[in-house]
């Protein structure tokens, strides 16, 4: 008999600590590409990868790594002849594994909706945008963990505070149990997430020519669009555990989310 029972009967915010056979926790693993101050780069993504699970996909690229001996970090951005076999090795882990959730929200910064909401101050729009992924991905009856890349931040920033503090306001119940920082160079799974929104940036840098092209990065894409049996990120696309927001230039494409949704 599985150990999580579901009472549809019982509302969300009635769950008490007793009902903890009710409630699934999940783990939130979550990375950014592109530059917010940048305004050569218009694209700006957050990317979110949840599991319930990590061990078991975590090990089995681990598995590989020391089976190749490969331990260079995946990355995009770096992708070249030397590493596009293990990153569509990965990616094809990923999507194997089962209970698998990829989220993510491209904005454009030159979209009267940025303008308007998060043009000055840029950590305003990471916060924003990353409460906009957890509510799309956060079901009934879960309690999730947020593990983000490590940025730079100013002193007077505190991310974990406000994500943790607003999304749980928001949905009026504790729905994220914490939120905590890593570098991605030290964890498989904050990589995973930075080869999908990068290459879903690449191919919107790609339709508006802002990029030549690179074959180890399109080979990649490609790839990744063939796993999801899609043709195009540009236009967003909603399935089975997977949700990806694009805004272009104030036209918001298959928004996964509440339109307003939670606010920092």
């Amino acid at each position: 008999m599985p150990f999580f029972k579901f009472d549809k009967e019982k509302n969300t915010s009635d769950l008490k600590l007793s009902d903890y056979n009710e409630i699934w926790s999940k783990f939130c693993f979550l990375d950014e590409t592109g530059n917010l101050t940048d305004s050569l780069d218009p694209y700006f993504t957050i990317g979110l990868l949840k599991m319930s699970q990590p061990f078991y996909l975590q090990s089995k690229i681990l598995y590989e790594r020391n089976k190749k001996d490969f331990h260079d970090e995946m990355k995009f951005n770096k992708l070249s002849i030397k590493n596009i076999s293990f990153a569509k090795f990965a990616i094809d882990t990923l999507f194997s594994t089962s209970s698998i959730g990829i989220y993510s929200y491209t904005t454009n910064k030159n979209s009267q909706y940025f303008k308007d909401n998060f043009n000055t101050n840029q950590w305003i729009a990471y916060e924003e945008i990353t409460l906009k992924l957890l509510d799309a991905a956060l079901a009934e009856k879960e309690i999730i963990i947020l593990i983000a890349d490590h940025i730079t931040t100013p002193k007077d920033i505190k991310f974990e505070v406000n994500t943790k503090k607003n999304f749980n306001s928001f949905k009026g119940r504790l729905a994220l149990a914490g939120v905590c920082r890593f570098d991605s160079k030290s964890n498989d799974l904050l990589q995973l997430i930075d080869l999908i929104i990068g290459a879903i940036n690449y191919e919107l840098k790609l339709a508006s020519g802002l990029v030549s092209g690179s074959k180890y990065k399109i080979e990649l894409l490609n790839h990744i669009k063939q796993k999801l049996e899609i043709s195009t990120f540009s236009q967003g696309f909603h399935g089975k555990n997977c949700s990806i927001f694009v805004e272009h230039n104030g036209n918001n494409t298959n928004n996964p989310t509440n339109e307003k949704g939670p606010s920092s």
